[in-house]
């Protein structure tokens, strides 16, 4: 852990969102599981950046015969695959037994399960982790791509090629009075 706070670890169950979400059960249904968690990936990438999370997307390995593997994608997103035999939620547990003391000596300031299991979800809060469900997830995921597009659009239509466009009514009128040559 970091000395400085973060804002938040968010921890979710990739699998179990995939589930939930209809956009990416479609995606599996019709293209396989790896373009449903390229999806959620991308999804969760520019989510955590805009809320500043650190995100870990862990997906079961329980029944391929793999050893886990941890795949960086950006600074504030990992993916985790478990071990043979072990399961994202034995996964999310650890993690959250492992931060609970840097959540009480305010190191993390929150840590966030995304899942819609309920046994998970007891379990997790009983780490002194915050729960949230797989639609409550996408909702904010939604909510959250709706503001950075608005914030793009503003700032696209604040911003113009011309200079002029950024210099009060005063300097512009005084420019023009140069460029006629008036004194």
């Amino acid at each position: 852990m970091p000395p400085s706070i973060l804002s938040a670890v968010l921890l979710v169950d990739g699998y179990n969102i995939i589930g939930a979400w209809p956009c990416l059960k479609k995606t599996r249904d019709r293209d396989g599981l790896e373009a449903a968690r390229g999806e959620l990936v991308e999804a969760m990438t520019s989510y955590s950046a805009f809320r500043g999370y650190e995100t870990q997307i862990v997906f079961d390995a329980q029944y391929h015969n793999a050893s886990s593997n941890k795949e960086i994608i950006t600074e504030l997103l990992s993916i985790h695959f478990t071990d043979f035999g072990q399961t994202a939620d034995t996964y999310i547990e650890k993690v959250c037994a492992s931060l609970r003391p840097h959540i009480t000596q305010s190191q993390v300031s929150r840590v966030i399960v995304a899942t819609s299991d309920r046994a998970q979800q007891l379990t997790v809060q009983g780490y002194g982790a915050e729960w949230l469900s797989a639609q409550q997830l996408c909702g904010e995921v939604e909510a959250t791509v709706c503001r950075m597009r608005q914030k793009y659009q503003q700032r696209k239509q604040s911003k113009s090629r011309f200079l002029a466009s950024a210099i009060d009514a005063k300097a512009r009128q005084r420019l023009a009075e140069l460029r006629m040559g008036l004194p």
